[in-house]
């Protein structure tokens, strides 16, 4: 989703229950490669370290828009 073009935001949902908004793609900063699951977002005020095992599911934000 990264990589999509036009970007398009979307909401990653971790084991422990939170949601976290990607609104640009410079939010969220990870191996390309794939050799570490670890990832780190930058947004507004969040700062987040996580790795891709704790992320449950990934949606597009107009898609959960209406849970907001």
């Amino acid at each position: 989703m990264v990589r999509q073009a036009p970007f398009r935001p979307f909401i990653l949902s971790l084991e422990n229950g939170d949601r976290v908004s990607i609104g640009h793609p410079e939010n969220l900063a990870f191996d390309p490669d794939g050799d570490s699951p670890d990832f780190d977002v930058i947004s507004r005020q969040l700062r987040l370290f996580s790795t891709f095992e704790a992320v449950t599911n990934v949606a597009t934000a107009d898609s959960v828009a209406h849970l907001a």
